[in-house]
């Protein structure tokens, strides 16, 4: 046996034991809207922390849980805690957000998993719609008659449902159609280096659209700075999920992380006004502290850099309007910072600032766009104060209309949705009539077997059905579908009203003696009409 084997032998009976002795804990990473700012969700993380290993990582203990089919105790244990910490949340008066659990392809081919699962809720008095199940990508390999079943049923029940680490697997955009996703998850390596990683951006815009496109919610993981915030934010994304945010927390720590109610800062919103901001950058303290001191009174939000990489770097991690850069800096020019600030973050209005003149140079900048002014030391007050509102106007214009078009899109994304949720009701009302006809169908036919004549009635007494055994006592001249039962039988029609229903009353029918009474359609639910059915009076005794 080698080594490995022998590993996963000890991790299996470990993680049994510690099941047993609830060695086991959970941490919650909040999850929080891009168009509220609020927390409206969290991830439940399964942690290990071993007495003599130290802390198992998940990516370890759970391919051993599934190889040895430990995963379905293990996920019970799980959903069991999620519930118990909802509940305690609720006890401490909170609204708990809803919940995510990792489901595991596993559990979802086991039989009795839906039940179990909704057993546990109703135990603890847990709704479904407080648990998200995530599944993997994984599940695209395991597709089956059973796996349609278990996610049709957790759509019926309320459970919300999101495909995790889209984009690392398989991505087929047909299981995307086929399965009843509410969220896609944005797995966190194609958010890391955003936004300045191009193809990463590309892949995540196209994600986002091609989601919203199918009425589904898309959320991305791993979200760590201000910078990678911002451009989901202004791409359309619907949740964030990180550090940037939040930690993971233990379970009384994120008692404590909703009592405070966090928000997302109003600048991050999708469709927020954001505070302006300006980056200074000069490799001089002094001509910093001095555009500090004159710029304050404008009320900007105002980072400094002492060089051009320390710029890049505030760039990378915080959302800028303008940028005003000195020329003259060793190691990194103003303009080649200023380049490098429009090729990664082209939204950013961008001044140089310089006591020389390189006029070619800074022509080329400004003429290849990668500069929108330049200004010169000693600068005058007032005109530089004028030059900065004039580029926060112009930047401003350009994100009211970039506004604009996410409210059109967020409008046009809910329709969308919208549209998906009308059509799945459309479609479960057509199963339902369909259901309906076809009883009925069945209903008719063994009514025609009866021996009894029986004749159906709608609630304004207009007769709709006749079986074989009616048609052969009342004359042929009087049978007619949607003529008044009086028209047909002229007693009826005052014993239906005079007689209380079960009841029997005397009818001729072709001068033959018959008793008659008279049931409401469907015991349980509103009448929709009546049923009356005769006997002969001879054989009635």
């Amino acid at each position: 046996m080698n080594t490995v084997e022998q590993d996963s032998i000890d991790i299996e009976a470990e993680l049994n034991f510690a099941i047993d002795t609830s060695a086991l804990h959970l941490h919650y990473q909040p999850t929080v809207d891009l168009q509220t700012g609020l927390v409206v969700g969290a991830e439940a993380l399964l942690r290990w922390q071993h007495p003599i290993h130290g802390r198992i990582p998940p990516a370890v203990l759970i391919p051993v849980a599934e190889k040895s089919d430990l995963i379905v105790r293990l996920g019970e244990w799980i959903i069991k805690q999620v519930c118990k910490d909802i509940a305690h949340w609720n006890l401490a008066g909170l609204t708990p957000p809803c919940i995510a659990i990792n489901i595991s392809p596993i559990q979802l081919q086991s039989n009795d998993f839906n039940n179990r699962l909704s057993g546990i809720l109703e135990s603890m008095t847990v709704t479904p719609d407080k648990v998200s199940l995530e599944i993997t990508e994984q599940i695209l390999m395991y597709r089956s008659d059973s796996i349609d079943k278990a996610f049709s049923d957790f759509k019926k029940q309320g459970f919300i449902l999101a495909l995790d680490d889209f984009g690392t697997g398989y991505s087929a955009l047909s299981y995307l159609k086929h399965y009843p996703f509410d969220y896609v998850k944005i797995d966190q390596s194609f958010v890391q280096e955003l936004p300045h990683n191009l193809d990463d951006a590309s892949i995540t815009r196209a994600v986002i659209s091609m989601a919203h496109s199918l009425g589904i919610k898309v959320i991305a993981e791993g979200v760590e700075t201000e910078a990678q915030c911002k451009f989901l934010s202004d791409n359309m994304c619907d949740q964030i999920q990180g550090h940037f945010f939040a930690k993971p927390l233990s379970s009384e720590h994120m008692q404590l992380f909703l009592q405070e109610k966090p928000f997302l800062d109003k600048h991050l919103l999708r469709l927020g006004k954001p505070d302006r901001t300006l980056l200074l950058v000069d490799d001089e303290p002094n001509i910093l502290s001095a555009l500090k001191r004159l710029l304050r009174r404008d009320e900007y939000r105002i980072l400094t850099a002492g060089s051009g990489h320390e710029g890049l770097e505030i760039l990378e991690k915080n959302r800028v309007d303008v940028i005003i850069s000195d020329q003259r800096m060793p190691i990194m020019t103003g303009v080649d910072f200023l380049r490098g600030a429009k090729q990664k973050y082209p939204d950013t209005i961008r001044i140089i600032l310089s006591g020389y003149t390189e006029l070619q140079y800074i022509t080329d900048a400004i003429n290849e766009g990668a500069i929108f002014k330049f200004l010169t030391k000693p600068w005058d007050d007032e005109q530089i104060r004028a030059n900065i509102r004039e580029a926060f106007h112009y930047k401003e214009m350009e994100d009211e209309n970039r506004r604009l078009t996410l409210q059109v899109q967020t409008t046009n994304q809910e329709l969308i949705r919208t549209n998906k949720l009308l059509a799945e009701m459309l479609e479960q009302k057509q199963k339902q009539i369909s259901r309906d006809e076809l009883s009925l169908s069945i209903v008719r036919e063994v009514l025609q077997y009866v021996p009894l004549p029986i004749i159906a009635v709608d609630d304004e007494d207009m007769v709709v059905f006749i079986n074989s055994s009616a048609e052969k006592i009342i004359p042929p001249s009087r049978l007619e579908l949607g003529c008044q039962i009086d028209d047909m039988i002229a007693d009826a029609g005052p014993g239906i009203r005079e007689f209380s229903e079960g009841l029997w009353f005397p009818v001729k029918v072709h001068g033959q003696l018959y008793n008659a009474q008279w049931k409401n359609l469907g015991a349980a639910q509103k009448s929709t009409g009546k049923i009356v059915m005769l006997i002969d009076d001879r054989h009635r005794h």
